[in-house]
């Protein structure tokens, strides 16, 4: 799978509270939870991110209350992956269960700036700066969690599985 945005670039540290502030979490509506998106760590975030963008953030993204209102909120918002030096462990699991593609990679978070174009070869690992022409590689998803990415979270994977 190849995943192709224009990126918007986060620090270290992202909670889910800056994710999905609390105050919008008496929804599970993933529509309503997209209009606020990131709004706690930038405000205008919701008007700006386009369907098919990506984020970039530091190290420790998602870290904080295990709500998975987090990662629902940025798939919703149309981000299409987001990479991080590390996510918080909850979130991690959280993303793969709703079927939001997540990369691990050092010094492509480092050195990918906002507004740059990326491209993520999901298979294998790989992340093209096309703005820059670096290319960098990310951790590897384990062949299961990438099954739960294609099949579109954890529900779709587990529907197909029980009727095969």
């Amino acid at each position: 799978m190849i995943i192709k945005g224009k990126v918007w670039k986060f620090g270290d540290d992202i909670d889910t509270d800056a994710i999905i502030p609390a105050r919008y979490l008496n929804t599970s509506d993933p529509v309503e939870l997209a209009r606020h998106v990131m709004e706690d760590a930038d405000k205008d975030f919701p008007y700006k991110v386009k369907p098919g963008d990506l984020i970039v953030a530091g190290k420790n993204f998602g870290c904080g209350s295990s709500r998975e209102h987090a990662p629902i909120a940025i798939k919703a918002a149309g981000i299409q992956a987001v990479l991080a030096k590390s996510f918080a462990r909850i979130f991690y699991r959280n993303s793969f269960n709703i079927g939001l593609p997540i990369f691990e990679s050092i010094s492509a978070s480092e050195e990918i700036k906002e507004g740059d174009e990326i491209e993520i070869d999901a298979d294998n690992g790989i992340i093209k700066n096309l703005t820059t022409n670096k290319e960098y590689k990310a951790n590897q998803i384990p062949p299961f969690m990438q099954e739960l990415i294609k099949e579109g979270g954890l529900i779709e994977w587990t529907k197909k599985k029980i009727q095969n």
